[in-house]
């Protein structure tokens, strides 16, 4: 009965609680709209949820997250000194060729987005099978250092995750 009313509980709450953000007002038509916006959207969008990902580790979620946080915080720094204080012509853009070895569809997402909120690097395509996927990074003298970078924080921590 809940998964028929509410197909996803907590994309519902995730949904109110955004549309009070957005609206920056806390009133009673503004609750009301966004319970009603939290119980369709995902009523309308559930056929296209194949299921749940199965996350085999919560307290490795949690390492993730800081892991990812933690590089964000420090790319930031290392983009600007590299604006600032680096010519044009001593800057080395490389497209970088990572074999992942992930294969459910969550665990590369996720992968991919990593990859791309990490500032001086995107990704940018998966390979058609799945096996590798294609990063642009800002700056770097060592395109291996980077694929092994991102196999080793990465891609290590979202195999004991998802798979």
């Amino acid at each position: 009965m809940r998964q028929r009313f509410l197909p996803h509980p907590l994309l519902s709450l995730v949904l109110v609680i955004v549309w009070l953000m957005l609206v920056n007002k806390i009133t009673s038509g503004n609750i009301l709209l966004g319970v009603i916006l939290g119980i369709l959207i995902p009523k309308i969008t559930a056929p296209y949820w194949p299921g749940s990902p199965t996350i085999k580790s919560f307290p490795r979620v949690i390492e993730y997250c800081f892991v990812v946080l933690w590089d964000i915080v420090v790319a930031n720094f290392q983009v600007a000194a590299i604006i600032l204080f680096k010519r044009n012509a001593d800057i080395h853009s490389r497209w970088v060729c990572v074999p992942i070895e992930l294969t459910s569809p969550e665990a590369i997402t996720v992968l991919a987005g990593t990859i791309t909120m990490t500032p001086g690097t995107v990704s940018s395509m998966l390979a058609a099978d799945s096996s590798s996927i294609l990063v642009h990074c800002l700056h770097s003298d060592d395109p291996e250092a980077i694929r092994d970078d991102i196999k080793h924080r990465y891609e290590r921590r979202l195999k004991e995750i998802f798979e």
